[in-house]
């Protein structure tokens, strides 16, 4: 099905940090809507799609003069104190259309040129490496930060059918170390994996981020729950998968390959 594209000229662009986000002055989004439209995502339960006609994940609305609107608020947030920017909280800024309306590699450029403390990039997205180039201009000010939920591509397809292949982002993850980025693995949500799956991390990133929908949802597992995944657990036959304490699974086999500085628990991996 083709995605419903919008054009729109946003009034702001960088919104205060709040809630999961406090650590942060600002959030910023490249994008309105996303199309990999994952299953489980906390952002179909936020106004931002409940108040759409159309079915998440189906739309997408380009913001138009981002680069220019950027520049005016980030020279103006600077004159008030520091500013560090997550980049995105309720968009992917490297979903698909972004290869050819390059949004965010033009935002990239006045963040380089006009550098923030920090900038932390979320995406699960192999294009982030489009933008290696800029990237290193931020030097030690920026983090890419690639969701990674499962080692098992059948999960993968099962939770999100319209996102990258897992092994397409670790050899992204790798790129971005190879060419010194700073980077960091994130299984957010923590979906059903296997026991090598720290092995494979720790080829290509030295930092790992575990977040369930229990801590990470901004609601306690309630926005998750309202979507009815637990349903599509039981359908795989991994139930135990769903509860609040899954993830030590995951987090006591990362233990094992990472030291302790090197894994974090939710809200904290993702702080400046």
């Amino acid at each position: 099905m083709k995605n419903i594209i919008f054009y729109k000229y946003p009034k702001t662009l960088m919104n205060k940090g709040t809630g999961f986000l406090s650590g942060y002055s600002h959030s910023l989004n490249p994008y309105t809507g996303c199309t990999f439209g994952c299953s489980y995502c906390y952002v179909r339960q936020m106004p931002v799609s409940t108040f759409s006609k159309e079915e998440w994940g189906t739309w997408i609305n380009i913001k138009m003069g981002a680069a220019e609107l950027l520049q005016k608020e980030l020279t103006r947030a600077k004159k008030k104190g520091k500013v560090t920017i997550f980049m995105s909280s309720s968009t992917d800024p490297y979903q698909p259309i972004e290869l050819k309306e390059e949004v965010t590699r033009s935002l990239l450029k006045v963040v380089v040129e006009n550098q923030p403390d920090f900038l932390f990039v979320q995406t699960r997205s192999p294009l982030v490496h489009r933008d290696i180039d800029l990237l290193l201009g931020l030097k030690d000010r920026v983090r890419v930060s690639m969701t990674i939920e499962t080692d098992r591509e059948d999960i993968r397809k099962h939770f999100t059918p319209n996102a990258p292949p897992i092994s397409a982002r670790l050899r992204t993850l790798k790129l971005l170390a190879d060419a010194g980025v700073p980077t960091q693995a994130t299984i957010a949500p923590v979906l059903p994996s296997t026991e090598a799956f720290p092995n494979e991390l720790v080829k290509v990133t030295n930092r790992v981020c575990v977040d369930d929908y229990f801590m990470g949802d901004g609601s306690g597992g309630r926005r998750t729950n309202n979507l009815g995944i637990s349903l599509m657990y039981e359908e795989l036959g991994l139930a135990k998968w769903y509860n609040p304490t899954a993830y030590r699974v995951v987090y006591d086999r990362l233990r094992k390959v990472f030291a302790e500085d090197q894994v974090y628990l939710s809200q904290k991996g993702f702080l400046p």
